[in-house]
């Protein structure tokens, strides 16, 4: 059993974790950051200075910006400097008006805006902003999240410094998570305190009903219910999923002005960790409690990975919130804590390696992937069927598989993100 203390730590853990986002996390955290370099500041900059490091570079060169029609960072930076307010945390932009884009583009055509790559740092989420005015300089640094902000100066004068946090802070946000702590606090804890989690359900479907009645990125929704389609796939429980989940997806990834229910700092993921569970709970008839519990099963084991994989990192992060849909799908199917285990390594054997290479439209194919993957894990499972101890990286203990594929993730693949940046910086 889940102590209450405990309780306690770990629903303030998923209320961090779990947040409205309005466009891709990645450009959006450095909007943020502007904004409050902008605030520090005290008045418009005239330049503004960014240095990213290459995980943040990667996933904000290719995806459209909410309400502008854009794609990338400049006018991400330029509406972050113009309209943007950091209380509004990762809707920063959600005041964003036509006239304000046209501002912005101004603003990036008179050259007040440079962005590179910072140097020689390990945090693989670093955002640097310095915004200049006159006479006067302000510095505002995130990292290790999407929006914590550990530097902050002006003029000089440090507003706020938490780069070496020291070792009582760092305890003190930290939750130690095992599978099992997990699933007995998804299944135990009084439904009155975890009730909240439904709002993902709420705000996730909703983007996707609304991708469906538009044109966004690729469509991969919508393809998944036309006619042809249908005649291939079938209009099951399983296509529902696909077509629902890939849906928000595109309109997510297009920049439409539509906010989502994010997981660990990442939109998709919370996308991927909810609707497989929304859409097979409303499928199946299961009860409120069921689907609270299978939600919270499926945002929780996100958070859980997360915690050793790290923020930004090579692997795709569909594998990790693909991984607690299937959790939560085993779980509406009937599965105990045995048949979850045995999805979770079911989903690892299958998936991992699956890389990154930046936030874009094609995101959709990639979470569609994921959740179909989820899907055939829990059946699996359900059936009695899990990979076994023999078969690569699996063991006889889950929460090893977990660190065995979030090593590979987090220090495995480092070297392929750095080519898969190279690439995507150098081509034609």
């Amino acid at each position: 059993m889940v102590s209450p203390q405990e309780r306690a730590r770990i629903i303030a853990l998923i209320r961090r974790e779990v947040v409205p986002a309005i466009g891709c996390t990645e450009p959006i955290a450095v909007a943020l950051c502007v904004a409050r370099a902008a605030e520090t500041l005290g008045c418009r900059p005239e330049t503004i200075a960014v240095r990213l490091s290459a995980n943040i570079l990667k996933n904000a060169m290719g995806v459209g910006i909410p309400g502008t029609g854009m794609i990338g960072l400049p006018i991400a930076v330029a509406l972050g400097a113009l309209i943007g307010r950091s209380e509004y945390q990762l809707e920063v932009l959600r005041d964003v008006t036509p006239e304000a884009v046209a501002e912005g583009r101004r603003y990036i055509d008179e050259k007040r805006i440079s962005i590179a790559l910072k140097e020689a740092i390990e945090e693989k989420l670093y955002i640097e902003v310095e915004a200049s005015a006159a006479e006067h300089r302000a510095v505002a640094v995130i990292a290790g999240g999407h929006t914590r902000f550990v530097y902050v100066e002006r003029d000089g004068e440090v507003l706020l410094d938490l780069r070496s946090p020291s070792a009582g802070e760092e305890a003190e946000g930290e939750v130690p998570l095992t599978l099992r702590r997990v699933w007995d606090f998804a299944l135990t804890a009084p439904l009155d305190e975890i009730r909240f989690i439904l709002e993902t359900s709420r705000l996730n479907k909703a983007a996707a009903e609304q991708a469906f009645a538009g044109d966004f990125g690729h469509c991969v929704g919508r393809t998944l219910r036309c006619d042809r389609e249908r005649k291939i796939m079938g209009d099951s429980i399983f296509t529902r999923v696909l077509s629902y989940t890939s849906a928000a997806c595109d309109a997510r990834m297009a920049g439409a002005m539509i906010p989502v229910m994010s997981n660990s700092g990442s939109g998709n993921q919370g996308i991927a960790a909810t609707l497989p569970v929304t859409v097979y709970a409303e499928e199946t008839h299961a009860t409120e409690e069921q689907t609270i519990r299978a939600l919270m099963l499926s945002h929780l084991t996100v958070v859980y990975i997360k915690q050793s994989l790290g923020r930004l990192s090579a692997l795709c992060g569909c594998v990790v919130a693909a991984t607690g849909s299937s959790c939560g799908v085993t779980y509406l199917m009937g599965g105990g804590y045995a048949e979850i285990a045995a999805a979770v390594k079911n989903m690892i054997a299958n998936l991992t390696g699956m890389i990154c290479d930046g936030a874009k439209p094609s995101c959709a194919m990639k979470l569609t992937s994921g959740v179909s993957t989820a899907m055939l894990s829990a059946m699996m499972a359900m059936d009695g069927h899990c990979v076994t101890p023999v078969e690569g990286i699996i063991e006889e203990d889950v929460d090893k598989c977990i660190h065995n594929l979030t090593a590979i993730g987090r220090d495995g693949m480092n070297e392929t993100d750095r080519l898969v940046l190279k690439i995507m910086t150098h081509k034609s």
